[in-house]
């Protein structure tokens, strides 16, 4: 039998987070792991050097790695940088909008910042399609911008009557 390998992607997201890493990875596991695959995969505390104290946590988000890190001093984030979760319906998006806006900052258009500063875009799976779409592009992006929570009906109706 051949064996099997698993490689690492060439690129995961790392988050700089002062004092705060272990908090991060085990609520974004919590939101994620409530509607699909999320879960830590390595917890180091470092023991010596100039890193003593710190944490460092590896975890999946639907099969995407992430690590964070109790990086000092802070560094904020800012909604230069987002992450994107596709929702197929729209009790999903309810849930990852409610969940990741916790203690966190709303704003338009599905964009949000959750409590640790870290910019999601929460975005009806069907969003991609419509916008590519040239009949329908131009209503399915006016009825978002109404929006701050995008609702998958609302931008259906607004492409249906445009």
């Amino acid at each position: 039998p051949v064996p099997m390998t698993i490689t690492a992607p060439r690129i995961t997201p790392f988050l700089w987070l002062e004092g705060r890493a272990r908090e991060a990875a085990d609520f974004y596991v919590a939101v994620f792991g409530a509607v699909g695959d999320a879960r830590i995969t390595e917890a180091t505390t470092f023991k010596q050097g100039p890193a003593a104290g710190s944490d460092m946590v590896s975890f999946l988000l639907d099969g995407q790695p992430f690590i964070a890190f109790d990086g000092h001093p802070a560094y904020p984030f800012t909604p230069a940088v987002s992450f994107v979760v596709s929702c197929e319906t729209q009790a999903e998006i309810d849930h990852f909008w409610q969940r990741l806006s916790e203690d966190g900052q709303p704003g338009p258009c599905g964009w949000l910042q959750d409590k640790f500063g870290v910019s999601w875009q929460i975005i009806p799976a069907i969003l991609p399609a419509l916008m590519r779409d040239e009949a329908k592009s131009s209503a399915a992006l006016e009825a978002l911008l109404q929006m701050s929570k995008p609702d998958i009906r609302q931008i259906q109706d607004a492409c249906n009557r445009g």
